[in-house]
């Protein structure tokens, strides 16, 4: 880097998961199309997500979201996440911070007692409905891009763990989701670090056995986050779930097993556990799901008209939930710093 780059950023939460909005880097994506800004972002910005997302200017459980300009006619502005395991076109947690911040700080103009944000993904444009007061986001209610259910109890061998089913997702970005049990655990504090790990190795697994891709952009391919759930919904039953992020080494060396716990219920995790509990008969159109995390915070959802995407049925999900403001900061990274773009270290990684 031959000159000194300097990042604004508006740092958030949405019901305990951190999302740092970034607001001044969009020349740094190219591309017409937010597919292609998506894919340009793969290539070539890695070396940013790194310097962004670890230390010294993040730490493993954070994500962060490039604010961008439009690329439709009446969108307000696009998105693109960065989390830990790679670039994702979508995020239920990064969509509210990054409404949040946008209307609390005048990037778009707030109007009370209601809101209305356009938003361009790589996956499709979304409408956003913002509740706000005295110039605070109460909430935010998020109309998802479809969700679709790719395979119900598909069986993947993994290692160490035996042959586990899931059902992989797409709520947003794709999803491998099982009931914890299956993995001999129960969604508790002590366990978060068996959680962590056996999330990454379903992870790993899924990742080498199954095809997939989206219909629609076939460059999304992969799956990024794991949802560890508490089983089938019952009535009285609260569904929980611990979902488990990873970073981007994962290999076949237990060593690799690594992630942490997203501390929201995870807003596209939640839109692709509808989807599956849709498809299993377990949730009804309309119907209110509530997503309970690991913190015990919650966001709201349901699954709304039917439609399809490509060769999968689908619905058109809904999810609402709070995102608060902590912080704004400016970072640099000076071309003379060893640690341009930010280093891991096993003690915390």
């Amino acid at each position: 880097m031959a000159e000194k780059l300097i990042i604004e950023t508006i740092e958030a939460h949405a019901e305990g998961e951190g999302g740092r909005v970034i607001t001044n880097m969009a020349h740094l994506v190219k591309g017409d199309t937010m597919k292609e800004r998506f894919d340009y972002c793969e290539a070539n910005l890695d070396w940013f997500r790194h310097a962004i997302l670890h230390e010294p200017r993040g730490y493993p459980a954070l994500c962060a979201v490039f604010i961008l300009p439009p690329v439709n006619a009446g969108s307000d502005f696009g998105i693109i996440v960065l989390e830990q395991g790679g670039f994702t076109a979508m995020s239920g947690s990064n969509t509210m911070c990054a409404v949040t911040a946008a209307l609390e700080k005048g990037i778009v103009k707030m109007q009370e007692p209601e809101t209305t944000v356009t938003i361009d993904t790589a996956v499709g444009t979304i409408s956003v409905l913002a509740r706000c007061k005295d110039g605070k986001v109460l909430d935010v209610s998020i109309r998802n891009v479809p969700a679709f259910t790719v395979y119900i109890d598909k069986i993947v061998d993994v290692p160490e763990y035996g042959l586990i089913p899931v059902d992989l997702v797409f709520g947003g970005q794709f999803f491998a989701q099982t009931n914890i049990a299956n993995v001999g655990l129960e969604i508790k504090p002590e366990n978060a670090k068996a959680i962590t790990r056996a999330g990454a190795a379903i992870k790993y697994a899924v990742n080498q056995q199954l095809q997939f891709e989206h219909p629609e952009n076939p460059s999304i391919n992969k799956v990024g986050i794991v949802i560890l759930h508490n089983g089938d919904r019952e009535p009285g039953k609260q569904a929980q779930n611990s979902a488990v992020l990873t970073g981007d080494d994962l290999t076949a060396n237990p060593e690799t097993w690594k992630g942490m716990l997203d501390r929201s219920p995870c807003g596209t995790g939640t839109c692709g556990r509808m989807s599956a509990l849709y498809s299993r008969g377990q949730l009804a159109l309309s119907e209110e799901f509530s997503h309970m995390s690991f913190l015990g915070t919650k966001f709201y959802g349901q699954v709304n008209e039917p439609t399809k995407v490509g060769q999968y049925e689908a619905v058109t999900p809904t999810i609402r939930g709070s995102a608060w403001v902590t912080g704004t900061a400016t970072w640099e990274i000076d071309p003379s710093d060893p640690f341009q773009t930010g280093y891991t270290l096993g003690d915390i990684w």
